[in-house]
């Protein structure tokens, strides 16, 4: 026994890991076993939280792009909605409508031959090259085909293609098809305004509110325009008659209020469905009103006209030479039917005299004229709220010729549209207002109108618009009951390089009613042909002025025109009263 080693005496425990010991494990208890068990919960614990995140990371593999893509797209749509476009009279014009798009996820397709061979059986129209490059990418999400039909999206679903989905999209659509194609314009896939209103509108905040996401169809009110659709229908159904008849290139027309500026009607022929963008792209569908730029030939005596008279230097009595052509220089003005004698002031409106027009031009002088005619917005660029305008061609050099022969409707060449805001100026009491595609009140015209003429200017070319309704070149134009005024106007174009007899640009401009003015009527035919009834003539009082009396019997009534019989003569009614004011 003496030879055993000693056995180790353990060292006592610390007072504070026995009591740590004891709260943890208490009194008598296996610290192997509880160990044991502590470490297997430990690791089931881990093995589901890993299992958890190993599962988020699969969904997120598979569907993460699809999400973020469908929920930009999404975005996208409810930022590119636009209000609706309404007439005067809350007539929808242009809406939004929810329409089905085709889009792709490349990383989820399995067979993008199959894929493609699929689509392509239901989508004819397919460019199978370009789908082809874009399931190729490498992209989470890519455009298929915008704006399917719901039949063609039904199709697809059908086909139960991994990869391929659909989105609602914002669509805009026109009820109205052609009948106010050029002034509302047209949007582009992504429903943004690339001309006409619609231009108009991201021009003024609604783009802004698309980038900042507050244009929501929710936050939007409908855009109220001036336009009355039914007088539009009226004037553009009249205009493809004539068109027809005269066998004409092109036809125009517009309806103004004199006393606000607003635009009633306009029509530009051939025209083109909204609904359908690639016809807009012809460029003999352009708004011949605001975008073209013509010499508007005798209508361009009124402003003559009015000059004379406003500046007290003639009367409605002065005469003026007309037994034969005027000449300048190597220059000869001819009148079309000369009347071989001097003719007074009146007469010269009445019988359209160029010879008259001109010497009346003359008398005030060139730099007279000039300053006339800028004065009543012809020769700058007009602004309205369409984008699209053209700058009047105004001469370089302004010589005594270029008087000559403005006075009577030659050598300037503006937009119709400008033109009509001058004559309303000439017959509204002498008020320059500028023409808008809003509703305006009178009271808000009045605010922005600019008085370029004396009232009692104004009366008088009421009185000769009207006398040549009663007895010149607008007698066809008369419609019973409704006092019409107007003036005619027959263009010679310019082809190579001289002026043809042959093709013509023929205007007609009336008022009604003349003694009290409420609208102007302005209608144009391009190379209007010669027909029996017209005894072989193509000047403005053989088509233009019987096309503008049709448009007048109709739209008289939608403009709240009541008719009126029996009325005195325009010597009696308007001079009378003029005279009796002065």
């Amino acid at each position: 026994m003496s030879g055993q080693a000693p056995k180790a005496v353990r060292p006592a425990e610390p007072w504070r890991q026995r009591l740590i010991r004891s709260l943890l494990y208490g009194r008598n208890v296996d610290r192997a076993a509880k160990a044991r068990a502590r470490v297997g919960f430990a690791i089931l614990a881990f093995a589901a939280i890993y299992a958890v995140i190993a599962g988020r990371l699969v969904m997120f593999g598979i569907g993460a792009d699809s999400h973020a893509a469908r929920r930009t797209a999404v975005q996208d749509a409810i930022a590119t909605s636009r209000p609706d476009i309404v007439d005067r009279n809350g007539e929808v014009l242009a809406t939004d409508v929810k329409s089905p798009s085709l889009f792709g996820e490349p990383r989820r397709i399995i067979d993008k031959d199959e894929a493609i061979e699929l689509l392509t059986a239901t989508l004819p129209d397919f460019d199978t090259a370009e789908v082809r490059e874009r399931l190729s990418s490498k992209k989470g999400f890519v455009w298929l085909k915008r704006e399917i039909t719901p039949k063609q999206q039904q199709e697809i679903h059908r086909l139960g293609i991994p990869g391929i989905g659909f989105l609602r999209e914002n669509r805009r659509v026109y009820p109205t098809g052609n009948e106010v194609a050029h002034l509302i314009g047209l949007v582009n896939i992504d429903n943004q305004g690339i001309a006409g209103m619609e231009k108009w509108l991201d021009n003024n905040g609604l783009a802004d509110l698309h980038r900042a996401g507050f244009a929501t169809d929710r936050l939007q009110r409908p855009v109220e325009l001036s336009i009355d659709l039914r007088v539009e229908h009226a004037l553009r159904d009249e205009l493809l008659k004539a068109k027809e008849k005269y066998k004409a290139k092109a036809a125009s027309g517009l309806v103004s209020n004199v006393k606000t500026g607003e635009i009633v009607a306009m029509v530009s022929l051939p025209d083109f469905d909204p609904n359908n963008p690639k016809e807009a792209h012809d460029p003999d569908r352009i708004n011949r009103l605001t975008t073209g730029v013509y010499e508007m030939g005798s209508t361009f005596k009124a402003l003559t006209l009015a000059m004379a008279l406003d500046s007290g230097k003639a009367n409605l009595g002065t005469m003026y030479d007309a037994r034969g052509a005027l000449r300048h220089g190597k220059f000869a003005i001819h009148d079309t039917h000369p009347l071989g004698r001097s003719i007074s002031l009146s007469e010269v409106f009445t019988f359209s005299s160029n010879v008259g027009a001109a010497r009346i031009a003359l008398a005030q002088g060139v730099e007279a004229h000039k300053a006339f005619l800028r004065k009543l917005g012809q020769l700058d660029r007009l602004r309205t709220e369409l984008p699209e305008s053209t700058s009047p061609i105004v001469p370089k050099r302004w010589s005594e010729l270029n008087t000559i022969t403005i006075a009577f409707g030659h050598g300037l060449s503006v937009a119709p549209l400008q033109a009509v805001m001058g004559i309303n100026a000439v017959i509204n009491g002498g008020y320059l207002i500028p023409p808008t595609f809003l509703k305006r009140s009178e009271g808000e015209a009045k605010a922005l109108a600019k008085k370029v003429l004396k009232s009692e200017t104004s009366e008088k070319m009421r009185y000769l618009m009207r006398l040549n309704a009663e007895i010149g070149t607008a007698k066809q134009a008369d419609v019973k009951g409704y006092y019409i005024g107007g003036k005619t106007g027959t263009s010679e174009k310019v082809v190579n390089g001289r002026y043809s007899k042959k093709q013509v640009l023929n205007s007609f401009t009336a008022i009604v009613p003349a003694d009290n003015p409420q609208f102007q009527l302005l209608v144009m035919l391009d190379e209007p042909k010669a027909l029996p009834e017209t005894h072989g003539y193509i000047t403005s009082g053989w088509n233009a002025v019987p096309t503008g009396g049709k448009v007048i019997a109709r739209i008289a009534p939608l403009l709240g025109i009541e008719p009126r019989f029996d009325l005195p003569p325009s010597e009696r009614l308007i001079l009378a009263a003029s005279k009796t004011t002065q």
